[in-house]
């Protein structure tokens, strides 16, 4: 995931909003709803939608100073899971691990340590948590045919009740290539949306594509094959010309709400787009 340098504050123009989102054929459609904006320093990594409807965000602003003096310097797009907050950390370049927090209710911070296996790269793009609490999905950078699987830290009850090392479980191989991966989420049990950064047009014909992964079973642990899918290219729109990113994306169970991030280039890159969804049949 890429890190951002902000440049100094500028007002952003008024974005126009969508008509409407492709989907796989025969099932509805996701429509674009709306449109809402965060400050990027504190909100342009992702987000996570509560059991309450509000919403969590995470920026660069959000990493504490003890875990920064740690060297865990980029923080991912988070998640929330029957009310633990579980965010994604990784490090320099060069770092061997990479690691996920999870804060309880009570606010108490445990934190999970990965030691990189073999060919594995150092990126921690983002953290998902299966409906079931049982198993924390990532995700790394770059071209990849795989999504990470872990047992949920602290919910899943073969993990170290107050932090420690976090093993992989069985992988999700992916049935054809994706590339920049930012963020996750379930929308089902056998189901994942994924935001991919993604401008080459070369693995799918959408540009910065709004990805689909539909699993033959929940997980549980043992690898599994994902067929992905591209739903709909993310909106690229807004007064400043230049490269956007996409970033995070978050699927709201309790109300059906699917939203993705993207920041705009140049001074307006401090502020991101939070882009609304609901699915539609017509």
């Amino acid at each position: 995931m890429k890190r951002h340098l902000l440049v100094s504050a500028a007002l952003l123009g008024t974005f126009a909003l969508g008509s409407g989102t492709a989907s796989a054929a025969g099932e509805p459609r996701w429509a674009e709803t709306g449109t809402a904006y965060t400050g990027t320093l504190g909100g342009g990594q992702g987000l996570a939608s509560r059991a309450d409807g509000s919403l969590l965000y995470r920026g660069l602003a959000s990493i504490p100073l003890d875990l920064r003096v740690k060297g865990w310097n980029h923080i991912g797009d988070p998640d929330v899971a029957r009310d633990h907050v579980f965010d994604a950390y990784q490090g320099a370049d060069t770092a061997t691990s990479k690691m996920f927090a999870v804060t309880t209710p009570a606010g108490k911070r445990y934190e999970y340590v990965h030691p990189l296996s073999p060919g594995e790269k150092v990126n921690n793009s983002f953290a998902s948590v299966s409906p079931d609490g049982q198993w924390l999905v990532s995700g790394e950078w770059g071209e990849q045919r795989r999504l990470q699987v872990f047992p949920a830290p602290l919910l899943n009850p073969s993990t170290p009740a107050a932090g420690g090392e976090l093993k992989e479980a069985g992988q999700i191989t992916l049935d054809r290539p994706v590339r920049d991966i930012q963020g996750c989420d379930f929308v089902s049990d056998t189901r994942l949306v994924c935001a991919s950064n993604d401008a080459t047009g070369t693995l799918f014909s959408e540009i910065r594509p709004l990805l689909q992964v539909d699993l033959p079973r929940k997980l549980d642990g043992q690898p599994v094959t994902g067929a992905v899918s591209s739903l709909f290219a993310l909106p690229q729109r807004g007064v400043c010309t230049g490269t956007f990113e996409t970033e995070g994306v978050d699927h709201d169970m309790n109300t059906g709400t699917l939203r993705a991030q993207v920041i705009p280039p140049g001074v307006c890159a401090v502020t991101t787009a939070v882009y609304t969804y609901r699915q539609v049949t017509d």
